[in-house]
């Protein structure tokens, strides 16, 4: 009997033991659930520099801000080197650019992240007659050999120059492309934008400069480049070779609400959707 006794006791703990193991196993899958949902994106994600890529970063902000109620994309202008030096200090979390990392840059630490590309357009006063130059015409004019639009074709005017400061991508890569790292002429009126160049070019007889092409609009006229008009299949068809690859720089691996951002901006939904929408060219359209 007491045989039989002590054989229901256990049978009895082993059953208690049975149902606990059990409800801890059941527990401990509630909580893998849990823990592996995908936590809200919040936070602040800062960036400055190119002025050519504000027109696309613009509508990516908003829509970024209705999909995640939690976070704030605050995007400044500046230059594409102001962006370079503050991302590199660590002063914001994106330094938008439309040149690479420079050799100054290379050992701070700068993740790269190609979002697209932008075309750049010479623009001049509505009242100027011609209607293209070559690139040499270019070069002259920009580095002051030329100063009288008769001189390439057009009525007797003086040629005014609006362009931009030494810290713009936009110099940077007209210079590289279009001049050959020649200089440009001291004598020049200086705009810290893309639209404050518009501005001038528009109010000022004569003036010329160059703007991204998301910029160009009726106050101005858009000159063809040797004898090419700007337009994005001239671009990817490797026609027109007046642009540059847009970059968004970080400190390092983006995180949290930078890295949800800059996904964000590099995914096919948004490209689709808004980079040709303003004046940019995706990058899966080049050919590399």
């Amino acid at each position: 009997m007491k045989s039989f006794n002590s054989k229901i006791i256990v049978a009895g703990l082993a059953v208690v033991m049975g149902v606990s193991l059990l409800a801890g196993c059941g527990g401990a899958k509630k909580d893998d659930a849990k823990s592996a949902a995908p936590s809200e994106v919040q936070g602040t994600v800062t960036a400055s520099g190119s002025t050519a890529l504000l027109p696309l970063l613009k509508p990516a902000q908003e829509e970024f801000q209705k999909k995640n109620a939690k976070v704030t994309v605050n995007i400044a202008g500046g230059g594409s080197f102001t962006g370079l030096n503050q991302v590199a200090a660590g002063s914001v979390n994106i330094g938008n650019s439309d040149v690479a990392v420079t050799a100054e840059y290379k050992d701070k630490g700068l993740v790269d992240h190609q979002v697209a590309v932008a075309p750049f357009v010479f623009i001049t006063n509505p009242d100027v007659s011609v209607d293209s130059l070559t690139q040499q015409q270019y070069v002259d004019i920009m580095t002051g050999k030329i100063t009288n639009w008769k001189d390439v074709g057009g009525k007797d005017e003086k040629i005014t120059i609006v362009h931009r400061a030494k810290s713009s991508g936009s110099r940077a890569t007209i210079s590289e492309v279009v001049l050959k790292n020649a200089n440009f002429t001291d004598n020049a009126v200086i705009q810290d934008s893309n639209g404050a160049v518009r501005s001038a070019i528009a109010s000022t007889p004569g003036a010329i400069g160059y703007v991204d092409a998301a910029y160009v609009d009726s106050t101005v006229k858009a000159l063809a480049y040797n004898g090419e008009k700007y337009t994005p299949d001239a671009v990817i068809g490797g026609k027109y070779p007046v642009f540059a690859y847009e970059h968004m720089f970080t400190k390092g691996e983006a995180t949290g609400a930078v890295k949800a951002f800059l996904d964000y901006v590099m995914s096919k939904d948004f490209q689709e959707a808004y980079v040709e929408k303003n004046g940019f060219i995706p990058m899966t359209k080049m050919k590399k």
